[in-house]
C-alpha cells in the first residue's frame, strides 16, 4: 500500500467514526427532548411515582412514596448508602420557589430523615436556591433528572 492509499483508508475511518459519534449524540438529544416533553405533561402523582421510580434505578432503596395529604409536604422516602432522604416533588410549568424548599426543610424533620430534597422538572428561583443553601436541601432539577435518566441503566 501507498502512502495516499493509507491516508485515504485513515480519512476515511476517522469521518465514519465522526458520524457516528455525531449520530449518537443525535438519538441522545432526540430521547432527552421527548423524556422531557413527557415530564412536562404527567400529573403530579404521576410525576412523584416516576421520581421514585428513577430514584430505584439509580441505587437508592426502601423507596416509598408518601400518602397524598398529611404528608408534611414529602413525596418520597428513601435511602442510599445508609443516608436517609425526604424528597419533595414538584412538576411545575415554571420556576420553583421557596415555598417547596420550605416544605422539604419541614418534611425532612418530621420524617427524622438526614437529607431533605426538592425534585422538579423545572429549576429553581434564585431565592429558593439561596434558601435551599441556607437549610441545607438538596435541588434535583431537570438537569438532575436528565442525568439519572441517562444513567439509570448503568451508563
Amino acid at each position: 500500500m501507498t502512502g495516499n492509499t493509507i491516508g485515504i483508508m485513515l480519512a476515511v475511518i476517522v469521518g465514519i467514526a465522526i458520524a457516528a459519534a455525531a449520530g449518537i449524540a443525535l438519538c441522545r438529544r432526540f430521547r432527552r427532548n421527548a423524556r422531557a416533553h413527557a415530564l412536562d405533561h404527567m400529573e403530579g402523582l404521576e410525576f412523584e411515582y416516576y421520581c421514585a421510580d428513577l430514584l430505584a434505578a439509580n441505587g437508592f432503596i426502601e423507596v416509598e412514596v408518601t400518602k397524598g395529604s398529611g404528608d408534611y409536604g414529602i413525596d418520597i422516602l428513601a435511602e442510599k448508602d445508609g443516608v436517609t432522604y425526604a424528597v419533595q416533588c414538584k412538576r411545575y410549568t415554571g420556576l420553583v420557589g421557596v415555598k417547596a424548599v420550605q416544605e422539604a426543610y419541614a418534611g425532612r424533620d418530621y420524617y427524622d430523615r438526614m437529607v431533605g430534597a426538592v425534585m422538579t422538572n423545572q429549576y429553581f428561583t434564585k431565592p429558593a436556591a439561596e434558601a435551599a443553601r441556607k437549610l441545607k436541601i438538596l435541588m434535583w432539577d431537570r438537569d438532575y433528572i436528565e442525568f439519572w435518566e441517562d444513567n439509570e441503566d448503568g451508563r
